[in-house]
């Protein structure tokens, strides 16, 4: 199984890690949704156990997706599975469990500690194996008081590492001074390049956590010009017919020949793109059944695509 030192912590996980924000279900910032539509708690369950089955072993949550619930749901799958999986989730966001509504957003210290404490409870575990940072844009001059909160929850035992969730490289840089700092979550995928924060993290030892890594979906194939998404759903407002999101589609038709020759799903060939890319990332592909966290998980099997697709990849997204 292809597998991953996150960072300076140590901890060994698989190379592909699970991102548990679509199963938590409808939220919204005011009248703008920030999930991903209706789910299926049961699925979800069945899904998140299949991917412990397939060897996957870093979960990826936040306490924000669907206001607490991805982080109960997270709780409910892995508890009998607890010594051997990694969990990471997030806090930074304020919001009301019951309207599922952001209201808010705060790194102070006395948030963080409440913050801790209530995903502690709904993932029903004792200490968060990576805790970051989830305010991506946070003001610098108050990040020395972020990384003392948290140090300070390393030394009561609530939590063992953390991280920040931002595509700020001078950001990352800032966190990386932190003594249990150990990971930077960062968009990255086969169409977004963020090779900045990708020698950051190879330089500061910092495990790179890629949120994006199938493009929202889209590096799925799953989407044609066609395609509309319901009003509850954070791509509602994507124009797959003319818009950025159609040039995109276009990009991926000119690689996917190359992408899938040696029968790998284009899901798994963009896993395989992002490893092949950076020797410390961690992609966490979302999902929403088992069928979906089978396809990906089966990217573990493959890993990294060959130096030569690389190089036709390259040339065919340059030229």
């Amino acid at each position: 199984m292809y597998e991953r030192t996150l960072g300076r912590s140590g901890i060994v996980s698989s190379a592909m890690g699970v991102g548990c924000w679509a199963i938590g279900g409808p939220a919204w910032r005011g009248d703008r949704p920030i999930g991903w539509g209706e789910v299926d708690d049961a699925e979800s369950l069945r899904a998140l156990r299949r991917a412990v089955d397939l060897g996957v072993t870093f979960f990826d949550t936040a306490d924000v997706y669907g206001a607490g619930h991805s982080e109960r749901l997270v709780g409910q799958a892995l508890a009998d599975v607890r010594d051997r999986v990694t969990i990471a989730t997030k806090f930074g966001n304020v919001f009301d469990e019951d309207t599922r509504q952001v209201t808010g957003a705060s790194g102070e210290p006395e948030h963080i500690r409440a913050a801790c404490d209530a995903s502690l409870r709904r993932l029903g575990i004792d200490r968060i194996d990576i805790y970051q940072f989830h305010l991506g844009d946070y003001d610098t001059a108050k990040v020395p008081e972020v990384l003392e909160t948290l140090e300070g929850l390393v030394q009561a035992g609530k939590i063992r590492y953390y991280g920040w969730s931002t595509d700020d490289p001078d950001r990352a840089a800032l966190f990386a001074q932190g003594e249990h700092c150990t990971s930077d979550q960062f968009r990255l995928n086969i169409l977004d390049r963020n090779d900045r924060l990708v020698r950051l993290c190879q330089d500061q030892n910092l495990a790179a956590i890629n949120k994006g890594p199938l493009g929202q979906g889209l590096l799925t194939g799953k989407f044609t010009r066609e395609s509309v998404l319901p009003e509850n759903d954070v791509r509602h407002d994507w124009d797959l017919a003319g818009g950025r999101q159609a040039e995109r589609l276009a990009r991926l038709q000119a690689i996917r020949d190359v992408m899938t020759r040696d029968g790998r799903s284009l899901a798994q060939a963009s896993l395989g793109w992002i490893w092949a890319h950076s020797p410390l990332s961690v992609p966490i592909p979302g999902f929403k059944t088992v069928r979906q966290i089978e396809d990906n998980a089966g990217a573990l099997e493959r890993g990294p695509l060959s130096p030569e697709q690389m190089d036709e990849i390259e040339a065919l997204i340059s030229g």
